[in-house]
């Protein structure tokens, strides 16, 4: 699935400048545990989270996530901004929950990362 195809999917807002709109996404992460983001995360998978604070993104560019979703309409802050642009990972904005962005994400073919490995 396409960054755009997501952004669509999740009737989201994209609040940072960076965004390959052709980018392939295979899998998906949830997460508010930057620990488990770094356990658990697959390489060039997006994560959706609701902690909008800059550690969110230096853990994720850590992973090779290549997005950030942000649930329940939280703003991040422009220090997370700042952050994000400068690692070039796209942030998205959906009012939906996690369960719900996580849900419709899965539905249109997402799959969630491997715990097994």
């Amino acid at each position: 699935m396409k960054l755009s195809e997501i952004l669509s999917l999740l009737e989201g807002t994209l609040v940072s400048e960076h965004a390959d709109w052709d980018l392939e996404i295979g899998k998906v992460a949830a997460a508010d545990l930057m620990s488990d983001v770094l356990a658990f995360a697959d390489p060039e998978s997006v994560l959706v989270t609701g902690l909008v604070n800059p550690q969110v993104v230096i853990t994720a560019d850590m992973a090779d996530i290549v997005g950030i979703i942000f649930v329940r309409g939280k703003v991040p802050p422009p220090e997370t901004v700042a952050v994000a642009r400068e690692e070039r990972i796209p942030l998205i904005i959906t009012s939906y929950t996690m369960f719900e962005a996580c849900g419709r994400l899965y539905q249109a073919g997402l799959k969630a990362v491997d715990l097994e490995s």
